[in-house]
């Protein structure tokens, strides 16, 4: 069984850390007092609110700040402030043994999925696509919240992720599958391929999500997913929004999907709200979860935390 975190409680500490692309101060304190208010405690990496261009600072730094942040027994969640890029030059630096051995809550998206990914992989752990430090402010709706503290604050399982009420997810090809899920941002994926860090879709439910990319880049994306065999190895997929893509050469997000998802065969369900979207699903990377879009669910069938 892979291995989950300890659940987060009011007075808990979070870490917060910048992982790939900087923030800016000012935002970094609005929502560091809002998670204050919110009850929490939060101690912060050495490197977090350094800015080196698009890179808040150094791999190695980075990195440090993270392990740092496993290896401080105060710490029950690590917040990352935000993606961007640069998430996978830490990969090589991180202890994944140690990682285990002091499994952490870990949240986020956008790039941050390259991180979630390799911890599932190489550290067995359950950590979860939800809300990044940048969503910790008041206008965030409650919705995310509340998805996100019952993956993180309680036992609750099976849990059924669900969109909004008026935005529904859409099943397009029916199954029932049971397995791991896996995925998040597809150019962060794409962007592991033929590294020592590249996603293993075996036996998984891949997930992918995309923000303000043209639908041609999306479907270069998705045509090297499936060079590389991603599709093949996959039980069935989960498509997310495409956040403020643009149509190229006649070609909607939902005209690829059609053309280009649909007709691999597997279990297809699209349209769910999570990562660059207003609204955001808490998905745990890894945990056991069922895809019956017959029934047009999505359940999670075992806690995130412990």
């Amino acid at each position: 069984m892979a291995v989950t975190p300890s659940l987060l409680r009011q007075g808990d500490v979070i870490g917060i850390v910048t992982l790939g692309s900087p923030l800016t101060r000012e935002v970094i304190d609005q929502r560091i007092a809002f998670i204050r208010e919110m009850g929490f405690s939060v101690v912060l990496g050495r490197y977090v609110y350094t800015a080196d261009g698009f890179l808040a600072g150094g791999d190695q730094q980075r990195a440090a700040d993270f392990m740092n942040m496993v290896e401080n027994p105060a710490v029950k969640m690590i917040l990352p402030t935000r993606g961007g890029v640069g998430v996978a030059g830490i990969l090589p630096y991180l202890d994944y043994e140690s990682i285990a051995r002091n499994p952490k809550i870990i949240s986020g998206y956008s790039d941050i999925t390259v991180l979630l990914n390799t911890l599932y992989a190489k550290s067995n752990l359950i950590t979860l696509q939800s809300l990044l430090l940048i969503d910790f402010k008041p206008e965030t709706p409650s919705c995310n919240f509340n998805q996100f503290f019952t993956a993180t604050s309680t036992l609750a399982a099976p849990r059924t992720i669900q969109n909004p009420q008026g935005i529904p997810v859409i099943s397009r090809v029916p199954g029932n599958v049971t397995g791991p899920i896996v995925g998040g941002n597809l150019t962060s994926i794409v962007g592991t391929l033929g590294t020592p860090f590249e996603m293993d879709t075996r036996g998984k439910i891949l997930l992918l999500e995309e923000t303000h990319e043209p639908t041609n880049t999306i479907y270069r994306y998705l045509n090297h997913l499936k060079l590389a065999g991603k599709f093949d190895d996959c039980i069935s997929i989960i498509m997310g929004e495409c956040t403020g893509c643009e149509t190229a050469y006649g070609k909607t997000y939902g005209d690829l999907i059609d053309e280009f998802i649909v007709p691999i065969g597997k279990p297809l369900m699209t349209n769910l709200a999570t990562a660059h979207g207003t609204f955001k699903a808490a998905v745990p990377i890894g945990a056991m979860v069922n895809l019956n879009t017959a029934a047009n669910t999505l359940t999670v069938l075992e806690p995130s935390v412990h």
